[in-house]
């Protein structure tokens, strides 16, 4: 049986796994990732179904890892503004990054090009990669942790990170609970063409059975996230093209011409998700193995960036004071940095979506007057727009200005 010896494990290799992985091992950590896919480095012109709204503070994480510029070489969309409207009424908000005297508001780029974009970047920092490749058993205490991975091998590690989706297998098997709640919702995506481009813009419509958002993406076309019941969604998922074009134009009061679809449809299901905490002796948890919100506002990610950020800063001030990375004291930094945070992003997504799904009367006028208040009061609006940056919180080193490790 083979044994590999490292600073830190990461058990995921999506988005945020990555991040972290390049960023510990630009900081000359020792790192092996563990990911039972190896991603696609290549595919046809179509769009990816998964796409991100990239924050200010995102984008200075990646640009301070070097990936941004490839990502941008690649496909990443830039949008200077937002409008949100809410069913039959007068509240609509819009939001303009020339407030900010910002060049936009956000990028939105599909997934799989951040993807790429980290996992092209192991090598130069030094990751280890072990993938395609399952995790079998894992023990963690105090001293680090041993994972027993498919192929029989061993990884000794001071820390196992779990970034390893909302499903988690490492969280599972260190017995971390979860508290849960189901939305009675599914979300279709899918890539449509908009008949009057995509105007920099991205939209968001709050309807009776859940939120419909239009990310702007490159050639006027946009990324659709529809919240609906799962009947529905399903329904939606099964119609004819014709009929499905019909009835998403309707939806978006053919604020943007006519909506077009543009491939495949797919649609999952959406539900809040926490961690009952995100670290034990050994062990952290980062993005969704940590907190899972609604997509309405398209925060997730952002939120997984912050949490690589807010661990390396605590491992490498860890390390400084010649403690071991998988000490308590060095990850309950990490924690404190960032479960308020968290929790006070789910509680805020979980109230727009229920004050925004709702046919009362008086939540209908409150909601119509506090959008349409908000939309005249430049500070509040200002402040909308400053947290759609992704400002508003304590940033990890990393999400501030540029100051590239391996510069």
């Amino acid at each position: 049986m083979t044994e590999q010896r490292v600073d830190i494990a990461i058990v995921g290799g999506g988005m945020v796994g990555a991040a972290l992985a390049v960023a510990l091992a630009q900081r000359d950590f020792s790192v092996a990732v563990v990911e039972a896919r190896v991603p696609p480095q290549a595919w046809d012109d179509g769009y990816d179904l998964r796409v991100s709204a990239i924050t200010r503070a995102s984008q200075r994480l990646l640009d301070n890892l070097g990936v941004w510029a490839a990502i941008v070489a690649d496909r990443a969309t830039p949008y200077r503004h937002m409008h949100v409207w809410d069913r039959p009424g007068i509240g609509e908000i819009h939001f303009d990054a020339a407030d900010l005297a910002e060049p936009d508001l956000g990028h939105i780029v599909e997934n799989r090009v951040i993807v790429r974009a980290l996992w092209q970047a192991f090598d130069s920092a030094g990751v280890d990669v072990r993938a395609p490749e399952g995790l079998r058993r894992l023990h963690a205490d105090a001293d680090g942790a041993v994972l027993q991975l498919d192929d029989q091998s061993e990884i000794r590690a001071g820390l196992v990170v779990a970034a390893d989706g909302a499903r988690s297998q490492v969280r599972d098997l260190v017995g971390i609970a979860t508290r849960h709640e189901p939305y009675d919702q599914h979300a279709v995506v899918a890539t449509v063409h908009a008949e009057l481009g995509n105007r920099a813009t991205a939209w968001q419509r709050f309807m009776r059975d859940g939120p419909l958002a239009l990310l702007p993406l490159q050639r006027d076309h946009f990324s659709i996230v529809w919240s609906t019941h799962p009947d529905d969604a399903a329904h939606l998922v099964e119609l004819p093209v014709d009929d499905f074009n019909a009835r998403l134009t309707d939806a978006s009061e053919a604020r943007l011409g006519a909506l077009t679809l543009q491939g495949r449809r797919a649609a999952f299901p959406l539900r809040l998700q926490h961690a009952e905490r995100y670290v034990q002796p050994g062990v952290a948890l980062v993005g969704d193995a940590a907190h899972v919100i609604h997509p309405l506002a398209g925060q997730g990610v952002n939120l997984g960036f912050l949490d690589a950020g807010a661990l390396v800063d605590a491992l490498c001030d860890g390390r400084d004071a010649g403690r071991a990375p998988g000490a308590l004291r060095v990850l309950r930094r990490y924690e404190r940095a960032r479960r308020g945070h968290n929790t006070a992003t789910q509680l805020a997504m979980d109230g727009f979506k229920r004050l925004f799904s709702n046919d009362r009367v008086a939540l209908s006028l409150l909601r119509n007057v506090g959008l349409g208040t908000a939309g005249r009061i430049a500070p509040l609006r200002r402040l909308f727009e400053r947290v759609a940056l992704g400002y508003g919180v304590e940033l990890p080193s990393l999400s501030r200005g540029a100051h590239r490790a391996d510069a």
